[in-house]
């Protein structure tokens, strides 16, 4: 008998998992049809716009799965607990971890599969569409400024960054240059960004700055260089010519989860230009995005398990209710991943185990309330 109710539980929780990750992973690519009619309007093929999109699939699973599962069992169990098949199955002396062994068995191949997503797929598949979208000038060159290395695709110019939130630099260092040799070095507390695509140029409005401009005959000779300070100082890129380069370095979100691994404990070899007060910041960085995944990938075992006794519980068979449910949960399982990033600036608090929370959370729920239902 637990053969045959094992079958048909799993055949009908995988139809309607199914079903709610094609609607989902439909809802996220909205946004992106949008995105798609302007590139038509640009001259796009359509093949190739495909597959700009196919190559952001992977990525997308890795949140819609885990949220798909996570409605599909609260839906399953509440319309179980409403029809009173649960009761009838107690009754047949069927306990509830008996009932809950093959969605739990699903979840974990589904926390298998996203941990492959997460750690290999996701990260090639988008280095690639940066790949595609520098080749067609669309990418955005502010997603070029990464933090901890001195940044060459600038025509003119090498960047350092020290720190980026959104548009806002600080600690910054900039390095321009001619044919022959370096012309100026300009250090900078922080800056404002803003670029303008339909132009192509960039515009950079740097703070509380030193200047130091070397001599055009003899550069070498810091004798005579020209320092200078100022309280702002503009500078403008003509980003045409770089944005058709193929060309591009990966970042901590490109990489697979070995070359994560290996970047945060060898963070000097894979970032020689690095300063040495930014390398705590840049290893919490790369820690807490490989926890990210981890901890993503393995919420498939922790929704299911906390879901089941939850569907139980709330005895309804209507739909907006469990997807209200869902909805509620992986938002404050999604906060903490926020958090994470947010506090990547105080690697003494350990920012890389906060996405580990609602994991091991809904682990503990999930567990004592299934003993309670027991």
């Amino acid at each position: 008998m637990i053969r045959v109710l094992n079958r048909y539980m799993l055949w009908d929780f995988l139809k309607h998992f199914l079903l709610t990750l094609a609607v989902l992973t439909f809802v996220m690519y909205v946004g992106a049809v949008v995105k798609a009619i302007d590139y038509m309007a640009r001259g796009i093929s359509g093949p190739l716009i495909l597959k700009i999109f196919a190559l952001n699939i992977p990525f997308t699973l890795s949140f819609v799965i885990p949220m798909s599962l996570l409605t599909t069992v609260l839906l399953h169990f509440g319309r179980l607990s409403a029809d009173g098949e649960i009761t009838a199955m107690k009754s047949c002396g069927v306990s509830l971890w008996q009932m809950a062994a093959p969605i739990l068995l699903g979840s974990v191949l589904l926390s298998g599969i996203c941990l492959y997503l997460n750690a290999n797929l996701s990260p090639r598949s988008h280095f690639a569409r940066r790949q595609m979208l520098r080749e067609l000038g669309e990418e955005d060159p502010l997603a070029l400024l990464d933090e901890g290395r001195f940044i060459s695709d600038f025509p003119g110019v090498k960047v350092y960054i020290g720190k980026r939130s959104g548009s806002r630099i600080e600690d910054i260092i900039l390095i321009q240059f001619d044919k022959d040799a370096t012309r100026a070095e300009v250090r900078a507390r922080a800056g404002q960004v803003a670029y303008h695509p339909e132009t192509r140029v960039m515009n950079i409005s740097l703070e509380q700055v030193r200047l130091t401009e070397y001599d055009k005959d003899d550069p070498t000779d810091l004798a005579k260089a020209r320092m200078l300070s100022a309280d702002s100082y503009p500078i403008t890129l003509d980003l045409r010519e770089m944005l058709t380069k193929s060309k591009i370095s990966k970042k901590p979100s490109d990489m697979v989860f070995t070359e994560l691994v290996h970047a945060i404990q060898h963070i000097r070899r894979v970032f020689p230009d690095i300063r040495e007060q930014n390398v705590p910041r840049m290893r919490a960085k790369m820690a807490v995005e490989a926890s990210q995944r981890l901890a993503l990938a393995l919420s498939c075992f922790s929704f299911a398990l906390m879901a089941i006794p939850l569907g139980i519980r709330s005895h309804r068979k209507e739909s907006s209710i469990g997807i209200g449910m869902a909805l509620v949960l992986f938002f404050l399982f999604y906060l903490f991943i926020i958090l994470s990033d947010a506090l990547v600036d105080f690697p003494q608090w350990r920012p890389d185990l906060i996405p580990w929370i609602p994991v091991l959370g809904c682990q503990a729920i999930g567990f004592a309330l299934m003993h309670k239902n027991r």
